[in-house]
């Protein structure tokens, strides 16, 4: 489908709008971490002044496990959202991850939007394309454009296969993708990661990426935002509309996504984001077998704001109750929360 450049600028300002006003979150459907609890520790034998978020990902040096979700980027209101987010991104040591590129590859005036390397040179940055693109013209060189123009240290490819056939001007043919994944994961001199957008990833999919030569996976599962509901207050098709009143519990919940990731492999790098609200789910997350954990629209209001104060505490309460699990349950590193047994899921 051949649609015009502006109509992508277009609907980048509309997702951001809709994801701020309207309610878009799945119903009837939860991330699952409220099916686990963390068995506190009395005696920690630690002090909370020593507990550490420091980590890596991708052979990369962090403060903390935590990632600024992919979200947005297109527009100037975009760029000054991923400008705060960055800045904060850098202050804090969080890694971020950047809104879908195809709009800046396509159109060169549209790129700075995504340049936030300026304002975080030293945290992991992740460019972003939509996997179905390429099937619709792009190859290595528009994906490696995406890198050059974000500097960034990977490169993760989205799945959203509902999105598309819900949007209006949605690009529907998922055919054959796997295959040019793996090419492009030979081809491109960063890693490749691969993230859903809200409704999971699950094990058997995660080992045809792994095979394909993916170097991570970001899970993205449901209980947070629903693409699917944000496409239908875009669309004027009365029959996509109420067809996405049946879809209101779909996906798979973000931590069956990663335990049934971790079923598969132990070793891939696996970012746990989808509807992640506190510290605490970061750090059930964790405890299940994430790397790092993501925060996407859950920022988002906060970012906005010309005074990014507000973003800023709400990053340092993040910060906070994570740090405050990990002593609650006596452990003074990621290491190990990673290997912890105290976290049980419910009878």
């Amino acid at each position: 489908m051949d649609i015009p450049k502006d109509l992508t600028e277009k609907r980048k300002t509309e997702h951001i709008r809709i994801s701020l006003e309207e309610d878009v979150e799945g119903k009837n459907i939860t991330t699952g971490f409220e099916k686990y609890v963390f068995l506190p520790n009395a005696l920690p034998e630690i002090a909370f002044k020593d507990v550490s978020l420091a980590t890596a990902f991708i052979n990369k040096k962090v403060r903390t496990p935590f990632l600024i979700s992919s979200m947005t980027g297109g527009t100037e209101t975009a760029y000054k959202i991923n400008q705060n987010l960055a800045l904060a991104a850098q202050e804090r040591g969080w890694a971020i991850g950047l809104g879908s590129m195809r709009a800046a590859v396509e159109k060169e005036e549209l790129a700075y939007t995504f340049q936030i390397r300026k304002w975080a040179p030293d945290v992991p940055v992740i460019a972003n394309i939509g996997a179905v693109q390429l099937n619709y013209g792009f190859g290595a060189d528009e994906c490696w454009r995406a890198v050059e123009i974000a500097e960034a240290d990977a490169l993760v490819l989205h799945l959203n296969t509902l999105q598309e056939v819900f949007q209006p001007e949605g690009d529907t043919d998922f055919s054959n993708l796997l295959k040019k994944i793996e090419n492009l994961a030979k081809e491109l001199a960063v890693p490749i990661g691969v993230k859903e957008v809200g409704m999971g990833i699950d094990g058997d999919t995660a080992k045809k990426l792994i095979s394909a030569g993916v170097s991570f996976i970001d899970a993205a599962g449901a209980g947070g935002t629903s693409w699917v509901q944000v496409e239908s207050y875009r669309s004027k098709d009365e029959t996509r509309k109420k067809a996405a009143e049946a879809f209101l519990d779909w996906g798979l919940p973000t931590a069956e996504s990663i335990v049934s990731v971790r079923e598969v492999t132990k070793e891939i790098p696996l970012i746990a984001s989808g509807g992640l609200k506190h510290g605490v789910d970061a750090a059930k997350s964790i405890a299940l077998g994430a790397d790092l954990a993501g925060f996407g629209r859950t920022l988002l209001h906060s970012a906005i704001e010309k005074d990014a104060e507000s973003l800023h505490l709400q990053m340092d309460r993040i910060e906070f109750e994570f740090r405050a699990a990990m002593f609650g349950i006596g452990v003074s590193t990621i290491q190990e929360l990673a290997s912890t047994k105290r976290l049980f899921k419910k009878s």
